[in-house]
């Protein structure tokens, strides 16, 4: 698997089977529809689509030069909802009644920063507690056509005793049209000191009916050494 940072934005049917998938044009499950494919600097390609779930719910299927690694659902508030670690079997879901705070993508368009503190509960029975904010950085990005906003933020991530697992921290770039985030440069921390450095911003963006819509095969980054993280870096995602 390519050795860049596996950390992606978490988060109902369409889950594909838990392995991964060859190179080729994306084919989304039956009944669902695929909207966007978006190249990323890390040697990772994402296909957004969309399924018959809760109206504003997405999927987002990931692919690094070796297939198909990962799937997420979010909700219209970009609320990690469920996951899927095609490598590993584990899938995470959204632990509704143990959350505190949700994740409001409206707060933090209407006022500039969003706080959270929401629990995920994943199939081996493992709770993760995660706290932290994102914070609009008033920095207008365009990229491939698309206009985004820089996001500042920091998130922990610790277990049901209350213990230290991971922190994320740095920038994020999110589309108010597309009420998505996307990675940029960040820092990850585990529990035993060690820090890590990713760069995985989008590099394209292909809607249907233009060139590289659909592609699965990562293009940029690929031949570039890379910082080794595992990929469960989340303990979700």
């Amino acid at each position: 698997m390519n050795a860049s940072l596996r950390i992606l934005a978490l988060l109902g049917g369409g889950l594909a089977p838990l392995s991964g998938h060859a190179a080729g044009t994306f084919q989304p499950p039956a009944g669902c529809m695929l909207e966007m494919t978006v190249q990323m600097r890390s040697c990772q390609v994402a296909n957004h689509y969309v399924c018959a779930d809760a109206p504003g719910d997405r999927w987002i299927s990931y692919w690094d030069d070796e297939g198909e690694y990962f799937i997420s659902r979010i909700d219209p508030q970009t609320r990690w909802i469920e996951s899927v670690n095609l490598a590993t079997g584990e899938i995470d879901r959204l632990d509704e009644a143990a959350s505190t705070d949700h994740a409001s993508f409206d707060a933090l368009l209407a006022e500039g920063r969003d706080e959270y503190d929401f629990v995920t509960l994943n199939n081996f029975g493992e709770r993760v507690r995660y706290q932290g904010y994102d914070s609009l950085a008033a920095q207008p990005v365009t990229i491939d056509g698309v206009a985004l906003e820089r996001c500042s933020f920091d998130l922990v991530a610790s277990d049901e005793a209350g213990n230290f697992l991971s922190r994320r921290s740095g920038m994020q770039l999110v589309s108010r049209e597309l009420r998505l985030f996307f990675a940029e440069a960040e820092t990850f921390e585990n529990a035993v000191g060690e820090t890590f450095q990713s760069s995985d911003a989008p590099m394209t963006f292909a809607f249907e009916g233009e060139q590289g819509f659909g592609e699965t095969e990562p293009k940029f980054g690929c031949d570039m050494m890379m910082t080794a993280l595992p990929t469960d870096t989340r303990g979700l995602q």
